[in-house]
Order: C-alpha cells, then structure tokens, then sequence
C-alpha cells in the first residue's frame, strides 16, 4: 500500500479524494491540515494525518509519503501564497523526500490565464505552479476540470490536453481521475483537462 498525502484533504473535494484513497486496494490516504481540530476530524474516521501550513516549510509532510495529491486552495483570498507558493513548497518538499508521482489539481484554462475575462489572477497562480512541477523532476500528472459542482458523478469524462468546450463536471469524478492518476501506469507527466463526457474515467486516462 503506498501512503498518499493530500494537501486540501479539508476541502471538499479533498474529503471525497480521502474516502476514495482509503476505500483502494493500492493506497492508503495521509491528510495534510492546517491545525489540530481538522487532525482529530479524520483521526475519528481512521485516517492518518499531518499538520502543517502551505505557508511554511512542509520538508516534515512529505517524509515517508510515496505519493502526492495538491488539492488545496485559498478560493481566491490569498491565490499567490496558497495556490501558487504553497503547491510550490510541496513540491520542492516532495523532491526532498523523493516522492514518487504528483498529481496537481489544477484547473481548466490555466494554459492560457490571459485569455480569462474574470479568474486572470486564479489561473496565472495555478498557472505558475503548474509549470513549477513540469520543471522540478518529478513524475507528475496535471488535471485540469472545468467548473466543479456538486452532483453525483457518473464516472464518465471528456478529456483532452486542451478542450474545444468549456463545462462542468462533479467533483465525485475529478476527485476519482485525480487517484486513477496516481497510479504508475497512468498519466505520467501527463497534463490533461476534464469535463463531463461520454468514456469511463479509467479508458479516457488509458488513452493519454
């Protein structure tokens, strides 16, 4: 079983990313939190976690870990601190402890953030820290959805490097592409955007 340490595992699409990992046969989920009182949370749901800022160094969060999944977000109050300087402290720490694969949660768009008319500096900030684990070394996959609602997921998608469309889709199935993408035969140093589609979440990746 290798332990996968999701930053963001308090957001919500962070928790359905933990009970994923800790209903899989090949992972077993650490939640990155912020303080105490988010730790005892989901130590009373048996998931291991560890506290620590994305603001701070986080060498101590990645050690033991085989995997990694970024999550997190400020939801616009504090984009370059936590989108961007944070993903890019996790990674300079999982290039310390030799993680093996990072999967980034990023978001549609983000390759071109000019071309936004509203969430320019949201997408510069996922921008950067994309192009931040490109260049670190580690084995990584970017996944990129459109705008995350909260229904049931079918576990189907539409996926291609860049989409032709915009859309929406449910963060049931991003958060499953997210943990197929972890997985050493799948999306490795892959970047891809997602939205509701027609093809199984597993035969879309298998087609990277």
């Amino acid at each position: 079983m290798e332990k996968v340490l999701v930053a963001g595992a308090h957001g919500t699409t962070g928790q359905k990313i933990i009970s994923l990992l800790k209903e899989s046969q090949y992972f077993t989920p650490i939640a990155m939190v912020r303080n105490q009182e988010q730790a005892e949370r989901f130590k009373s749901k048996g998931v291991t976690s560890v506290v620590a800022d994305l603001e701070n160094d986080l060498t101590h969060a990645t050690k033991g870990v085989d995997k990694v999944i970024f999550a997190a977000g400020s939801k616009g109050k504090n984009l370059k601190a936590v989108d961007q300087e944070g993903a890019k402290r996790l990674i300079d720490a999982s290039k310390t402890n030799e993680v093996k694969k990072f999967v980034m949660l990023s978001s549609i768009g983000a390759e071109h953030p000019e071309k936004s008319d509203q969430l320019v500096d949201y997408l510069k900030a996922k921008h950067n820290a994309d192009e931040y684990l490109k260049d670190s070394g580690l084995k990584y996959a970017i996944v990129r959805p459109g705008t995350l609602n909260n229904e049931t997921g079918n576990g189907k998608i539409k996926l291609a490097e860049i989409l032709e469309s915009r859309g929406d889709i449910p963060r049931e199935d991003v958060a499953q592409t997210l943990v197929r993408a972890l997985h050493d035969d799948t999306a490795n140093d892959a970047v891809f955007e997602i939205i509701t589609g027609e093809v199984l979440i597993g035969e879309a990746l298998d087609q990277l």
